[in-house]
């Protein structure tokens, strides 16, 4: 497995086992979840880069209008996925945001075709159509339009974009990000924490403080590693690979915290299940012995 692959794996478990974290902290408001989580991400990749003593780029970044935009913007980009995706674990609603991360592929493959020209092969536009087909499928069951599933798809797809052709790397992107936004988010954490006696004043739990303080790493640690893959695989593809997460926030929605899910919500995974096979398939290098298997056959 090449380096790309590979840290996308470990983005994207990562991401998928995230709702296990969320059930620590479910009394804390969603809001506040996402500013510690800002705030400690931002500290841990500045005590990287002091600790590496890598700094050049920000200086050459000050000085880029255009570049700090597009971080800016990548930025609040972010912020809203966190917002989202934080409020969905908290509230039971973690089968519909796994829907928006069986969205958000179909999102990048689009974005990689129209913006970037990428080509796909055929087993991949196979793959597209089945998982397209699902996802039509359990939006016309939900009988509603699925706002968390399109937040999250439509925020982290063009997120996955900006970071794919942006300039910098990922420790130094995700530094940037944060920096740029830390002027409203570290005054409006201390606003929040004395304002609404925040909780790590109110409830004096070292075990709450201890998990809320851990948000930084547990944010910092996928983001760096899809920020890597992106740089390296085609965005169709990390797109694809991209319904791992998903598929456990599924199994962990259903199955630990027994949220609704029906045969028809079911039928509409498995169209998406087929896609990935597919996918699978052809990145394993099955495709050809399987089509050798069925010429011989």
């Amino acid at each position: 497995m090449n380096a790309g692959l590979a840290n996308a794996f470990a983005a994207f478990i990562c991401w998928g086992l995230f709702p296990l974290y969320f059930q620590f902290i479910t009394h804390v408001p969603s809001l506040e979840v996402v500013l510690h989580r800002s705030v400690w991400a931002l500290l841990l990749v500045l005590g990287i880069l002091a600790w590496q003593k890598r700094w050049a780029w920000l200086r050459d970044s000050l000085r880029r209008p255009k570049q700090l935009a597009t971080f800016l913007l990548s930025g609040l980009l972010l912020w809203v996925n966190w917002l989202v995706y934080v409020y969905a674990a908290q509230t039971g609603h973690v089968v519909e945001a796994s829907l928006g991360y069986f969205i958000n592929p179909l999102v990048s493959v689009l974005l990689g075709v129209l913006v970037l020209r990428e080509r796909l092969k055929p087993v991949q536009w196979a793959a597209v159509v089945l998982a397209a087909c699902g996802v039509a499928w359990l939006t016309a069951v939900a009988g509603r339009p699925p706002w968390i599933a399109l937040t999250l798809a439509f925020s982290f797809g063009v997120y996955g974009l900006i970071r794919k052709t942006a300039s910098l790397g990922a420790l130094e992107g995700l530094a940037l990000e944060n920096l740029l936004l830390a002027p409203v988010v570290v005054p409006a954490l201390a606003w929040w924490t004395w304002a609404h006696e925040g909780s790590v004043l109110r409830s004096g739990d070292a075990a709450l403080i201890g998990w809320i303080l851990l948000s930084g790493p547990l944010t910092a640690a996928p983001l760096l590693f899809f920020a890597a893959a992106a740089r390296r695989l085609p965005l169709a593809t990390l797109g694809l690979v991209q319904y791992l997460s998903p598929t456990l926030q599924l199994i962990l929605g259903v199955w630990l915290f027994h949220e609704p899910f029906d045969s028809q919500r079911l039928l509409g995974f498995a169209l998406i299940w087929c896609g990935l096979a597919l996918v699978s398939a052809q990145a394993l290098g099955l495709m050809p012995r399987l089509g050798r298997a069925v010429a011989r056959g």
